[in-house]
Formats: C-alpha cells, structure tokens, sequence
C-alpha cells in the first residue's frame, strides 16, 4: 500500500444510534474504495467491521473497528463504533483520534438519544460534524421532520446539502445543492447525473439560496461578500463550506440509502473535499504544554487510543501519529513506563485484514502487534523527546456487579482475564474490596458487563457467576463521647497491663484545637472489672503535646492527638494505642464498615513498670475506642451519587417517579435532562430499569458526589443484618 502525506489522510469516525446502519456504511466505504470486492451485511453476518464472535451472535456492534478506504488518492481512516450506550468508552476513544465524523441518523427514528449523546461527546472533542439522513427508502422516513429536529438539537448550523425527491418505498434519488444536480440510483447504488426536473428546479434554487445564506452566517467575511452580491461563487462557497465544518458552525447534511449503497460514493467524495485533513485542525498540546502541529519533519510521537486481542496475531495497538514519520526498526521511548519499544513491522487494518506498510505519515492510523509494554492512552515518541499526549478522559461506569469464578482453583486465572479485558476497554474496571470481601465488576450497564461474561466464559473458558454488590457504607460519629479501658492479663508469667482515657469527637475541616470537654457521661471498663458509667456531668482539660493527621485510604481523616500529661503512658505506647484504633476503624464498631472523620484525643491512663507493653496499649486502645465510638451517636453514611439523565420529554414523569422511589433529590430538570443525587445502594440495575421504563430511549451518566447520613429505618436494617450475619459466623 503506498504511503500517503498528511495532506491527503482523512480520519473518521461514524457515529449514532444502534441500528443507524454505521456498519453496513462503512462496508459500502470499503467497496467504493476497492479495498473489498462484494460487499457483505450485517444479516448475513459477513461485514468487515462486525467479525467477532460475539458480533456474529448478537449482530450487532460491541466494539469499535478501525477500517480505512482509498478515494480519490486519498485514504480515509474510518472507525466504526458501536450504537448502544453500553458500548460508548469505543465512541470516546474514536473520538479523541478521528478529525471529523460522520453522524449517521436513521430518518424513520429522528433524533435518537444516541444522536444527542454521541452530537455531546463530539462537541466536548471539537470535532466536526457531518449528517448522513440513512433509511431514506422505508415507508415511515421523514426527511423534513428529521432534519428540524436536528436543528433543534444541533443548532442553525444544520444546512442540507441534499434533499430526497422521492423519499419513502422506492426511493432512489437525490437533489445536490452544490452541484445542482440530481443523483438517481440503480438498485446497485450506481449513480446517474441528470438536470433537475423542472419541477424541483424552484424548491432546489430556494434551497440553494439558504445553503448560501448557511455558509455566510457562518463567517463574517462571506457575509460582507453575499450582501454585496447578493450571493456567493462557487469558489466562496467551496471555502466557506471547508471553513464551516472545521470551526464547527456548519453541520452538512447528506442522504444515502446505506443497504444499497445509494450515495455514499457522493458522501466519500464529500468528505475527500471538505472534510479537514489532520494538519488543517488545531494543533494538539502535550502534558508537557509542547504543540504538536501533524509535522512530518517533526519528532515522532504516535498515541495509543485503542488495544485488542486477537487470536491469530495476539496484542494488535492502534495509534494515531501526531507528528514525524515512523518507520520499521525505530526504537519509541513510552512515555509512561520510559521503556523502549522496537519498531519491527507497520500495519493498517480493515477489520481482521491488515495491509503492511513501508513508513506512516504524521495524521495517519496504524497498528503495531506484539508491543512490549504499551497500552492504551500510552504516548510513543523518538527524537529524544518524551512526548505525552493528554489520555482519553473514559466515563465514569455506572453499573457493578460481584463477580466470583464458580471453581475457586480459576480465582487467579479470573483476575488475569479481568485485567486483559480491562486492557481492551477500559471502561470495565475490576477491584477487589478488602472491607465488602467481593470482587467487584463495574462498567457502562448491564449488558456491557453481560458481554464481559459472555468473553470469560466462552473466550477464556471461566464460570462465572455474577452476585449483589455489597455498599462501601462509612461509620461515623456525631458527638463526643469519653471511655476509659484497662486491659489486665495475668498467665503465670509476664502479664499484660495497659490503660488508656480518651475522648473522641466528630472531626470537620477548620474546627479549632481541642482544650475543654463537658460530657454528659463517662463509662469505664477493664478487662476484669464490669462497666461502670458515671451519668453525671464531667469537664476534661486536655493539653495538646503532639497531633498527626492521617488521610484514610477508604477517604475522610483521623486526627491522633497525645494529651498525655506526667508520664501517665510513656510514649513509646503512643503508636501501638494509635495501631489499635486504626485496626478498629477498618472495620468499624457498627458494620464493619470503614469508620472516618473523628478526631481522638488520648489524655491519661496508667502502666505497670513490668507488664505494660505495646500489645496492651494496642488492645487497650481499640476497646476504648470502641466503647466511646457507640456513645457517641454513631451514624453509618453511605454514597450519594450524582445522576444525569438524557430522557424523551414525554418518558420524564415516568422516569422521575421510579426516581423518588430510589430516595433521589431532583436537583434539576432543563430540557430533556434531570439531574438528581441518588443513594448507590439505590442504583442496582437501574440501566435495567430505564431503558425499560423508556423504551430504550434514556441514558444516563453517574459520578461520586459524597457521603451521606442514611436514614434511620435504613441504619436499623444494616445494624439488624449484620447482627444476624455475625451470629451465622460465629
């Protein structure tokens, strides 16, 4: 395959709704370029972009593929990525390489919920946009419906390019504004070029007037021109239309019939003329703050958006090159690791084909197999320079599932599996919770993780099972409490004695030092003598000698404070008391949960010039810590999220009701959008639940926003259920 310069590259990415016809596009893009000879189908199961295994069953798209055509001396770069919302990581990575994409809109749904979110996702990465209206040719397709709606979604920025004459059963013809033409099909897709009939030629020219009218109020220079004209050239139309799409204030929109391959050698012929090249968009800074401008005289550094696995070839890394050339045999320092990778053999793929090549160009998309130690979101780059592109930013996942292997001997060979398909698409993440004892599988909605199981147990030959997710609730405190606890322990030998007062009290950022206490109660207790509590009031003055902060891995602080006034406990038991708290706030005194944001103060106690040693104090400390702990109005706290919906307007109130039965707080609503913070505990299968309740037609994104207090008939239940677990423990 010959080696193409950075002016003549385009890199797209097609986009849209399930069932838009993305994949059956993207192999009419591949006949029209020659790269393949008959053209396969997604019901036929033979397309080039929909090969894999799970792809076949289910027919549809699960993962981004990278493809490219040659069009008139150009090669186009082409990803296809997946329509369902479980999938979207693959549109985010496509969209953080590709220069322009192609949104494919099925004119008999309209603006789908995949058509906002994907539009979002391609104006958070600035990328241009170009329609393709698909279906024209079904009985239920409405051009002039569907393209209003777009422009309601996407702004007045929407201008068609062409327009069906004959949409609907039988559709087989097109008006061309820029060329003033009509395109008709064979049933083939071959394309003849006739005059306008002359009874289109007044909506045409009219049509044409407002793509003029488009384009000028697109940029202020043309719109001098046209009020002085009246009109523009073509050759001012040409520009102000490559201008448009590359500042993103002009969203064409063109017609096709993907199915036959109607209009799409016009869409690729398009795209090849107004679509921008890689050195025409802005240039890309590093993390460094360096730009990176698509310069082939440049020092290579190529980006790693993309990681597969396959059978026959192992570890394939697609990468977008930002800058230089790379050639076979170059060494490519990772930016991450500072490793060396060697440069053996250059590839471009159309699916599971690849094409060797002799060099890549700055703004092209290739592949290297069998790499070292690259991943995605790695940056590799020569010239002595460690280049670092800023990584994909994934969406946060927002369904979890507990994941155990059915046979225990497959535990490790589970983790292995989990942490290479976390490799291929990092928007499954895995982690196991020392404090919850599950393996938890977390990703973008149920069927997402479905798919995770469908690969571990067909690919890597793994039962699974998939269980409840257990909550990461905290435990916490609202008031200050008093205990004292003397440990004694007498065996013969050398005994066990230590002594330990402390106060404990809820910790907040910017409270002022501690000094003086008034307790309504204190209780004490040893090891040997039973409780005794005191209900009268008691004042305490500690006199703070030493304080460590401590920031908890699982969040929130302990701050340890020595109020140890004359020696009462030497200081060499400081740390072993310290010790003993810590090991009772990983599993705290109400659940087992983690407990966080106390502040205790340790003020007096007693040793014995024999007995007293660090495993005293470390006991001693823990039991007074949890006595003083239940005194102390202990609340559990579990996580609050916040949730963003993207909803039908006439889906909302259903949507909103089953959101108040999850205890949700609105926070929101603007347009088809609610927000809301949302207990997790609440949010299990809730992908489920609204794709049910919507027909499919909502997504939703969900993100940690803090803890919170759970309301008082939820902590009985906790304190019930863990009681009762304890007791089948025991």
């Amino acid at each position: 395959m010959k080696v193409y310069q950075t002016t003549d590259i385009r890199n797209i990415g097609l986009i849209g709704g399930a069932k838009s016809g993305k994949t059956t596009l993207a192999e009419d893009m591949l006949f029209e370029g020659g790269v393949i000879n008959r053209k396969g189908s997604v019901d036929d199961k033979n397309t080039v972009s929909d090969y894999r295994q799970i792809e076949l069953e289910r027919q549809n798209s699960i993962s981004s593929t990278v493809m490219y055509s040659e069009v008139n001396n150009k090669k186009v770069n082409i990803i296809d990525t997946p329509g369902m919302d479980d999938f979207i990581g693959e549109v985010v990575s496509t969209l953080k390489v590709v220069d322009s994409a192609v949104m494919v809109v099925n004119a008999m749904n309209g603006v789908e919920v995949g058509t906002e979110v994907t539009g979002r996702l391609a104006e958070t990465n600035n990328v241009p946009l170009i329609f393709a209206m698909n279906h024209l040719e079904h009985e239920n397709s409405n051009f002039d419906e569907t393209f209003e709606k777009l422009k309601d979604s996407f702004g007045g920025g929407v201008t068609v390019i062409q327009y069906p004459v004959n949409a609907g059963v039988g559709f087989n013809s097109v008006i061309d504004l820029l060329k003033m033409k009509m395109f008709r099909f064979a049933d083939d897709g071959q394309a003849e070029l006739l005059d306008i009939p002359d009874d289109e030629k007044a909506k045409a020219e009219e049509m044409q007037a407002a793509l003029i009218e488009d384009l000028a109020s697109s940029d202020e220079s043309l719109m001098e021109k046209f009020f002085d004209k009246g009109t523009l050239s073509e050759e001012e139309i040409s520009g102000g239309l490559k201008e448009g799409i590359k500042s993103r204030s002009v969203f064409p929109v063109l017609c096709i019939n993907a199915k036959q391959n109607m209009g799409v050698a016009r869409l690729l012929e398009f795209i090849c003329n107004n679509a921008p090249a890689p050195n025409e968009m802005p240039a890309v800074t590093t993390v460094g703050g360096e730009e990176l401008s698509f310069d082939p005289e440049g020092p290579a550094a190529a980006f790693v958006f993309k990681t597969v696995i396959e059978s026959h070839l192992g570890e394939v890394t697609f990468y977008k090159l930002y800058s230089g050339e790379i050639k076979e045999g170059m060494d490519l320092m990772n930016a991450r690791s500072r490793n060396k990778e060697r440069i053996t053999q250059i590839y471009t793929f159309a699916g599971k084909n690849r094409e060797k090549l002799e060099k890549i160009v700055a703004g092209d998309i290739g592949a290297f197999i069998k790499l070292k130690d690259t991943v995605t979101n790695d940056t590799l780059s020569t010239g002595g320079k460690e280049l670092q592109i800023k990584p994909i930013d994934f969406p946060e996942p927002k369904f979890r599932v507990a994941v155990k292997a059915k046979n225990q001997a497959d535990d490790e060979k589970l983790g292995l599996a989990l942490n290479e398909i976390h490799q291929t698409d990092p928007t499954v993440i895995a982690n196991y919770y020392k404090e919850l004892k599950q393996l938890i599988l977390q990703g973008q909605g149920e069927l997402h993780l479905n798919i995770v199981k469908w690969h571990l147990e067909n690919l890597e030959k793994i039962e699974v099972e998939y269980l409840p997710p257990k909550i990461q609730y905290r435990e916490t405190i609202t008031r200050t409490s008093q205990a004292t606890y003397q440990h004694k322990k007498q065996s013969g030998g050398a005994g066990q004695f230590g002594e330990v007062h402390m106060i404990i009290e809820p910790y907040e950022e910017g409270m002022p030092e501690p000094s003086k206490f008034k307790l309504k109660q204190t209780q004490r207790k040893s090891s040997v003598n039973p409780l005794s509590i005191s209900k009268g009031d008691t004042e305490i003055t500690v006199s703070v000698r030493g304080k460590e902060e401590i920031s908890l891995e699982w969040g929130g602080k302990l701050i340890f404070y020595n109020c140890i006034v004359g020696g009462a406990i030497d200081a060499r038991f400081l740390p072993a008391i310290q010790k003993g708290l810590m090991e009772r706030m990983e599993e705290g005194p109400l659940t087992g949960s983690y407990a966080r944001d106390i502040r205790v103060m340790v003020y007096d106690g007693k040793m014995h010039s024999v007995d007293s040693n660090e495993i005293s104090f470390k006991i001693a400390g823990k039991t007074a810590f949890s006595m003083a702990f239940k005194e102390a109005g202990p609340k559990i706290l579990e996580p609050i999220y916040d949730l963003e919906v993207i909803v039908p307007e006439d889906k909302m109130g259903g949507v909103m009701t089953d959101l108040q039965s999850r205890r949700a707080i609105i926070m929101g609503m603007e347009g088809g959008t609610i927000k809301a913070k949302v207990p997790l505990a609440e949010m299990n299968r809730y992908s489920t639940a609204l794709s049910s309740l919507t027909s499919g037609r909502a997504t939703y994104s969900i993100k940690f926003a803090e803890y919170a207090p759970v309301p008082t008939d939820i902590q009985e239940k906790l304190l019930k259920a863990y009681e009762e677990q304890q007791k089948e423990e025991d």
